[in-house]
Protein backbone atom coordinates (compact mmCIF):
# COMPACT_ATOMS: atom_id res chain seq x y z
CA UNK A 1 0.00 0.00 0.00
CA UNK A 2 1.22 3.14 -0.15
CA UNK A 3 2.62 6.04 1.78
CA UNK A 4 1.54 9.44 1.50
CA UNK A 5 4.68 11.58 0.33
CA UNK A 6 4.80 15.35 1.49
CA UNK A 7 7.38 17.74 1.38
CA UNK A 8 8.38 21.54 3.29
CA UNK A 9 7.26 24.75 1.97
CA UNK A 10 6.48 28.15 3.14
CA UNK A 11 3.49 30.44 2.60
CA UNK A 12 2.35 33.83 2.79
CA UNK A 13 1.55 34.60 6.69
CA UNK A 14 1.97 31.63 7.92
CA UNK A 15 4.68 28.77 7.76
CA UNK A 16 3.15 25.80 6.29
CA UNK A 17 5.29 22.68 7.52
CA UNK A 18 4.93 19.35 5.78
CA UNK A 19 6.71 16.25 6.81
CA UNK A 20 7.35 13.00 5.00
CA UNK A 21 5.18 10.21 6.98
CA UNK A 22 7.33 7.59 8.02
CA UNK A 23 6.21 3.63 6.71
CA UNK A 24 3.42 2.59 9.80
CA UNK A 25 1.43 0.09 10.29
CA UNK A 26 -1.15 -0.76 6.94
CA UNK A 27 -4.06 -3.11 5.98
CA UNK A 28 -3.35 -6.72 4.71
CA UNK A 29 -7.07 -6.62 3.04
CA UNK A 30 -9.29 -3.87 2.62
CA UNK A 31 -12.99 -3.71 1.07
CA UNK A 32 -14.57 -0.45 -0.19
CA UNK A 33 -18.24 0.13 -0.87
CA UNK A 34 -20.82 2.74 -1.02
CA UNK A 35 -23.70 3.14 1.28
CA UNK A 36 -26.41 4.15 -1.01
CA UNK A 37 -29.14 2.85 1.94
CA UNK A 38 -29.99 6.36 3.50
CA UNK A 39 -29.67 5.59 6.99
CA UNK A 40 -28.41 7.98 9.58
CA UNK A 41 -26.35 5.88 11.31
CA UNK A 42 -22.41 5.60 11.03
CA UNK A 43 -19.30 4.12 13.20
CA UNK A 44 -16.11 2.76 13.47
CA UNK A 45 -15.65 0.06 14.86
CA UNK A 46 -12.55 -1.84 16.17
CA UNK A 47 -12.71 -5.46 16.41
CA UNK A 48 -10.12 -8.34 18.10
CA UNK A 49 -7.31 -9.54 15.34
CA UNK A 50 -6.65 -6.31 14.42
CA UNK A 51 -9.92 -5.59 12.46
CA UNK A 52 -11.93 -2.52 11.50
CA UNK A 53 -15.66 -1.96 10.05
CA UNK A 54 -16.89 1.29 8.54
CA UNK A 55 -20.41 1.84 8.60
CA UNK A 56 -22.09 4.37 6.50
CA UNK A 57 -19.35 6.86 6.91
CA UNK A 58 -18.66 9.94 4.86
CA UNK A 59 -14.45 10.42 3.88
CA UNK A 60 -14.20 13.60 5.22
CA UNK A 61 -15.02 11.83 8.67
CA UNK A 62 -12.60 9.05 7.97
CA UNK A 63 -9.61 11.39 7.45
CA UNK A 64 -10.89 12.98 10.54
CA UNK A 65 -10.37 9.84 12.59
CA UNK A 66 -7.27 9.21 10.37
CA UNK A 67 -5.70 12.11 11.38
CA UNK A 68 -6.91 13.04 15.16
CA UNK A 69 -8.85 16.11 14.18
CA UNK A 70 -11.49 18.19 15.12
CA UNK A 71 -14.10 18.88 12.37
CA UNK A 72 -12.73 22.24 12.52
CA UNK A 73 -9.51 21.46 11.60
CA UNK A 74 -9.94 19.78 8.05
CA UNK A 75 -10.13 21.99 5.13
CA UNK A 76 -11.14 21.66 1.76
CA UNK A 77 -12.28 19.21 -0.21
CA UNK A 78 -15.05 18.56 -2.74
CA UNK A 79 -18.51 18.35 -1.73
CA UNK A 80 -18.99 14.65 -2.13
CA UNK A 81 -16.11 14.04 0.28
CA UNK A 82 -18.81 15.15 2.98
CA UNK A 83 -21.89 13.46 1.30
CA UNK A 84 -21.45 10.10 -0.18
CA UNK A 85 -21.26 7.71 2.48
CA UNK A 86 -19.17 4.09 2.37
CA UNK A 87 -18.88 0.62 4.08
CA UNK A 88 -15.46 -1.00 5.15
CA UNK A 89 -14.02 -3.66 6.06
CA UNK A 90 -10.30 -4.09 6.80
CA UNK A 91 -7.78 -5.98 8.77
CA UNK A 92 -4.32 -4.69 9.80
CA UNK A 93 -0.89 -6.37 8.91
CA UNK A 94 0.36 -8.75 11.81
CA UNK A 95 -0.65 -7.98 15.42
CA UNK A 96 1.21 -4.51 16.01
CA UNK A 97 1.11 -2.55 19.73
CA UNK A 98 -1.28 0.15 20.95
CA UNK A 99 -0.40 3.04 22.75
CA UNK A 100 -1.85 4.60 25.52
CA UNK A 101 -4.03 7.08 25.15
CA UNK A 102 -3.39 10.00 24.29
CA UNK A 103 0.06 8.99 23.05
CA UNK A 104 -0.44 9.47 19.51
CA UNK A 105 -2.39 7.62 16.22
CA UNK A 106 -2.99 4.05 16.76
CA UNK A 107 -2.06 1.58 14.24
CA UNK A 108 -5.74 1.55 12.57
CA UNK A 109 -5.07 5.20 12.28
CA UNK A 110 -2.22 5.13 10.74
CA UNK A 111 -3.31 2.35 8.29
CA UNK A 112 -6.60 4.13 7.54
CA UNK A 113 -4.26 7.14 6.39
CA UNK A 114 -2.33 4.98 4.31
CA UNK A 115 -5.20 3.82 2.97
CA UNK A 116 -6.86 7.03 2.22
CA UNK A 117 -3.50 7.61 0.05
CA UNK A 118 -3.43 4.77 -1.67
CA UNK A 119 -7.61 3.89 -2.36
CA UNK A 120 -8.92 7.45 -2.45
CA UNK A 121 -5.40 9.11 -3.97
CA UNK A 122 -5.98 11.33 -1.06
CA UNK A 123 -2.96 14.24 -0.89
CA UNK A 124 -3.40 16.76 1.88
CA UNK A 125 -0.75 18.89 3.85
CA UNK A 126 -1.07 20.72 7.40
CA UNK A 127 -1.14 24.48 7.96
CA UNK A 128 -1.15 26.57 11.48
CA UNK A 129 -3.85 29.67 10.99
CA UNK A 130 -4.44 31.54 13.83
CA UNK A 131 -7.99 30.93 15.39
CA UNK A 132 -10.18 31.58 18.25
CA UNK A 133 -9.57 28.94 20.65
CA UNK A 134 -10.77 28.04 24.50
CA UNK A 135 -7.94 28.11 27.33
CA UNK A 136 -9.39 25.48 29.91
CA UNK A 137 -8.37 26.92 33.31
CA UNK A 138 -9.44 27.18 37.42
CA UNK A 139 -12.20 29.08 37.56
CA UNK A 140 -11.01 30.45 40.79
CA UNK A 141 -7.11 30.46 40.68
CA UNK A 142 -5.68 28.64 44.06
CA UNK A 143 -9.26 27.25 44.83
CA UNK A 144 -8.41 24.17 43.52
CA UNK A 145 -10.90 21.73 41.55
CA UNK A 146 -14.75 21.70 41.64
CA UNK A 147 -17.16 19.18 43.69
CA UNK A 148 -17.83 16.30 40.80
CA UNK A 149 -13.54 16.81 40.04
CA UNK A 150 -11.60 13.89 41.80
CA UNK A 151 -7.70 12.83 41.94
CA UNK A 152 -7.90 8.76 40.49
CA UNK A 153 -5.53 6.35 41.65
CA UNK A 154 -5.57 4.47 38.43
CA UNK A 155 -2.64 3.85 36.44
CA UNK A 156 -4.22 3.59 32.47
CA UNK A 157 -1.07 3.37 30.51
CA UNK A 158 -0.43 -0.18 32.48
CA UNK A 159 -3.99 -0.57 32.13
CA UNK A 160 -3.38 -0.31 28.18
CA UNK A 161 -0.15 -2.06 28.12
CA UNK A 162 -1.97 -5.08 30.01
CA UNK A 163 -4.60 -5.09 26.75
CA UNK A 164 -1.97 -5.60 23.86
CA UNK A 165 -2.80 -7.71 21.47
CA UNK A 166 -5.39 -9.14 23.65
CA UNK A 167 -8.90 -9.73 22.18
CA UNK A 168 -11.14 -6.92 23.87
CA UNK A 169 -15.35 -8.00 25.07
CA UNK A 170 -17.76 -6.27 22.52
CA UNK A 171 -20.29 -3.76 23.75
CA UNK A 172 -19.53 -0.88 26.16
CA UNK A 173 -17.64 -1.84 29.00
CA UNK A 174 -20.03 -2.45 32.43
CA UNK A 175 -20.74 0.88 34.29
CA UNK A 176 -19.75 0.36 38.06
CA UNK A 177 -22.46 2.15 40.64
CA UNK A 178 -19.92 5.01 40.96
CA UNK A 179 -20.72 5.32 36.98
CA UNK A 180 -17.18 6.11 35.80
CA UNK A 181 -15.80 3.43 34.20
CA UNK A 182 -11.71 3.92 34.89
CA UNK A 183 -10.16 4.40 31.72
CA UNK A 184 -11.97 5.44 29.75
CA UNK A 185 -13.84 8.53 28.79
CA UNK A 186 -17.65 7.99 27.62
CA UNK A 187 -19.73 10.51 26.08
CA UNK A 188 -23.37 11.16 25.62
CA UNK A 189 -26.48 14.02 25.20
CA UNK A 190 -25.87 15.89 28.15
CA UNK A 191 -23.21 13.70 29.73
CA UNK A 192 -19.34 12.64 29.84
CA UNK A 193 -17.84 10.72 32.08
CA UNK A 194 -14.18 10.63 32.81
CA UNK A 195 -12.10 8.08 34.44
CA UNK A 196 -8.36 8.24 35.28
CA UNK A 197 -6.70 9.89 32.69
CA UNK A 198 -5.14 13.36 32.94
CA UNK A 199 -7.05 16.91 32.57
CA UNK A 200 -5.63 17.11 29.32
CA UNK A 201 -7.49 14.45 27.13
CA UNK A 202 -10.62 15.75 28.25
CA UNK A 203 -9.57 19.31 25.52
CA UNK A 204 -10.76 16.91 22.61
CA UNK A 205 -14.20 16.11 23.68
CA UNK A 206 -14.81 19.54 25.09
CA UNK A 207 -13.31 21.10 21.25
CA UNK A 208 -16.33 18.71 19.61
CA UNK A 209 -18.37 20.10 21.82
CA UNK A 210 -17.40 23.41 21.50
CA UNK A 211 -16.63 23.88 17.86
CA UNK A 212 -13.35 25.25 18.52
CA UNK A 213 -9.62 24.38 20.16
CA UNK A 214 -9.56 23.85 23.36
CA UNK A 215 -6.21 24.27 25.47
CA UNK A 216 -5.38 22.77 28.83
CA UNK A 217 -4.21 25.90 30.97
CA UNK A 218 -5.12 24.11 34.44
CA UNK A 219 -1.80 23.71 35.97
CA UNK A 220 -3.44 20.43 37.07
CA UNK A 221 -1.18 16.95 37.58
CA UNK A 222 -1.99 13.62 37.94
CA UNK A 223 -4.71 11.21 36.65
CA UNK A 224 -8.78 12.74 37.45
CA UNK A 225 -12.00 11.41 36.99
CA UNK A 226 -15.85 13.05 36.89
CA UNK A 227 -19.23 12.91 35.69
CA UNK A 228 -20.14 15.95 34.26
CA UNK A 229 -23.95 17.37 32.99
CA UNK A 230 -25.41 20.03 30.93
CA UNK A 231 -28.09 20.87 28.43
CA UNK A 232 -27.75 18.55 25.35
CA UNK A 233 -27.89 20.00 22.47
CA UNK A 234 -29.40 17.85 19.45
CA UNK A 235 -27.41 18.15 16.46
CA UNK A 236 -29.14 16.87 13.21
CA UNK A 237 -32.33 14.27 13.08
CA UNK A 238 -32.20 10.83 15.14
CA UNK A 239 -31.53 7.76 13.75
CA UNK A 240 -34.74 6.30 11.90
CA UNK A 241 -36.97 4.40 14.51
CA UNK A 242 -35.34 6.70 17.47
CA UNK A 243 -36.83 9.65 19.05
CA UNK A 244 -34.22 12.19 20.68
CA UNK A 245 -34.05 12.81 24.30
CA UNK A 246 -36.39 14.89 26.15
CA UNK A 247 -34.14 18.03 26.38
CA UNK A 248 -33.60 19.02 30.56
CA UNK A 249 -35.48 22.39 30.97
CA UNK A 250 -32.94 22.40 34.28
CA UNK A 251 -29.28 21.34 33.12
CA UNK A 252 -27.23 24.01 32.86
CA UNK A 253 -24.99 24.97 29.69
CA UNK A 254 -21.39 23.51 29.24
CA UNK A 255 -19.58 26.53 30.59
CA UNK A 256 -21.78 26.61 33.62
CA UNK A 257 -21.42 23.10 34.17
CA UNK A 258 -17.90 23.35 33.92
CA UNK A 259 -17.45 25.72 36.70
CA UNK A 260 -20.19 24.95 39.01
CA UNK A 261 -19.44 21.02 38.81
CA UNK A 262 -15.84 20.70 38.00
CA UNK A 263 -14.34 24.42 38.74
CA UNK A 264 -13.13 25.05 35.24
CA UNK A 265 -13.89 26.93 33.24
CA UNK A 266 -13.14 28.26 29.22
CA UNK A 267 -11.36 31.34 28.23
CA UNK A 268 -11.76 32.63 25.31
CA UNK A 269 -8.60 33.47 23.52
CA UNK A 270 -6.99 33.60 20.67
CA UNK A 271 -4.03 30.61 19.53
CA UNK A 272 -1.96 28.73 16.55
CA UNK A 273 -4.14 25.84 15.29
CA UNK A 274 -3.03 23.46 13.32
CA UNK A 275 -5.20 22.59 10.48
CA UNK A 276 -5.04 19.49 7.45
CA UNK A 277 -5.60 21.05 4.18
CA UNK A 278 -7.19 18.53 1.27
CA UNK A 279 -4.96 19.25 -1.60
CA UNK A 280 -7.03 16.20 -4.01
CA UNK A 281 -8.97 13.32 -3.22
CA UNK A 282 -10.56 10.91 -6.19
CA UNK A 283 -13.45 8.46 -5.42
CA UNK A 284 -12.94 4.79 -4.92
CA UNK A 285 -13.33 2.23 -7.43
CA UNK A 286 -15.29 -0.45 -5.03
CA UNK A 287 -14.73 -3.68 -4.75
Amino acid sequence: MKRLLVAVCVGVGAAIVIAQEAPGPSFEVATIKVNKSGENNQFIRRQPGGRVTVTNMPVRFLIIFAYQLAQFQLSGGPSWAGSDRFDMVAKLEGNPDFPPPGQGADPIQLAMRALLADRFKLKVHRETREMDIFALVLAKPGAGPGPSLKPSSVDCSDNARGRRGQPQPQGPPPIPPTGIVPCSVIGGPGLIRFGGFPISQITTMLSAQTGRMVVDRTGLTGNWEFELHFAAEQRGAPPPGADAPAPDPNAPSLFTALQEQLGLKLDSTKGPVEVVVIDSIEKPNED
